[in-house]
């Protein structure tokens, strides 16, 4: 049990920080910029977990490298930029917290872990506490942010799942060293197509470069693949649920605003879908009684009547004869 809260304890680390780039990347990164602020953002912290292990690709994971750091990395750090640019953070939080179930879906087809019924609930639960932390009322809604929005969270999700099934005998650093060098190479060629020569950074953008990089990145890839190698893909998905709820708290926390009743309730039911999904919850869900009316086996009981068991099979079942 212990090893189960310390692993989800782990795996949190990523969806915490990747909140707290909503903020760092709005206020100080330059904004016409997405696929090399992408690049600039993956290809650093992958070098640095390749300083940190050693270890290069070999045989089909030079390939399934570049699979994954495409999925994972290259096109989803572009796509969330674009969804940044073009559409409200409410809806575009919104979208990618509906990951948690098509993470299952994958799941599912590709492990065959077959969801189970807290974490689908868990799911709806922490959706519907996402849209109201972030769903105040009417606003513009950008065609290509949603598709950008959604792409990116279905392809991210699609490349996490195959990570975990292609990942036995694979280091955690090694494994998302490969993806973030592979998905940065990929974007550079792109970035100097599209947008020319790379943006001169101030030194305010090159610290908050660095903290992307380092922190938002580095470390919390490493904690989510972590996750995803130790806990079921419905567990990770549903931690993934903390990473609006850190934008929406940092935010109130920076510009000094009360949340409101309805925020404060779809926190907690985001923190309630969280825990649902996890294996210790889930264990004391199954134990507890179960109430349901039984018919005995012919002469044990009286006949036409029926009676009441709490919990576990008839009494018949565990050798125990009812009188």
């Amino acid at each position: 049990m212990e090893a189960t809260w310390r692993w989800t304890a782990v795996t949190a680390l990523a969806p915490i920080a990747w909140g707290t780039t909503y903020f760092v990347t709005h206020r100080f990164l330059p904004a016409d910029y997405p696929l090399y602020g992408a690049a600039i953002r993956a290809l650093p912290a992958g070098l640095l977990l390749l300083l940190v292990r050693r270890r290069l690709p070999s045989g089909s994971w030079w390939w399934r490298s570049l699979v994954l750091g495409a999925l994972n990395m290259g096109a989803f750090f572009a796509l969330v930029y674009l969804a940044a640019q073009t559409l409200p953070t409410s809806i575009a939080s919104t979208v990618m917290a509906t990951s948690p179930v098509v993470l299952m879906l994958f799941a599912w087809a590709a492990l065959a872990e077959r969801p189970r019924a807290a974490h689908l609930a868990g799911a709806v639960i922490g959706v519907l506490g996402v849209c109201l932390m972030l769903l105040t009322g009417p606003v513009a809604v950008d065609g290509r942010g949603v598709l950008a929005s959604v792409a990116a969270m279905v392809m991210s999700s699609f490349g996490y799942v195959l990570a975990k099934k292609w990942s036995t005998g694979i280091d955690v650093f090694s494994l998302t060293s490969w993806q973030l060098i592979a998905g940065g190479l990929v974007l550079v060629p792109f970035a100097v197509a599209a947008e020319g020569a790379p943006p001169v950074l101030g030194a305010p953008a090159t610290l908050a470069f660095g903290y992307v990089t380092v922190v938002a990145t580095a470390l919390a890839f490493a904690a989510w693949f972590t996750g995803l190698r130790r806990l079921s893909a419905g567990t990770v998905g549903l931690v993934g649920l903390l990473n609006p709820v850190t934008g929406v708290l940092l935010g109130t926390a920076i510009a000094g605003e009360t949340l409101s009743v309805r925020q404060l309730g779809g926190l907690a039911l985001v923190f309630l879908g969280v825990l649902l999904g996890q294996p210790v919850v889930m264990r004391l869900l199954a134990r507890l009684p179960v109430t349901r009316l039984c018919a005995c086996p012919a002469g044990t009981w009286p006949p036409g009547r029926r009676r009441r068991v709490i919990g576990g099979p008839p009494l018949e079942r565990r050798g125990v004869r009812a009188r």
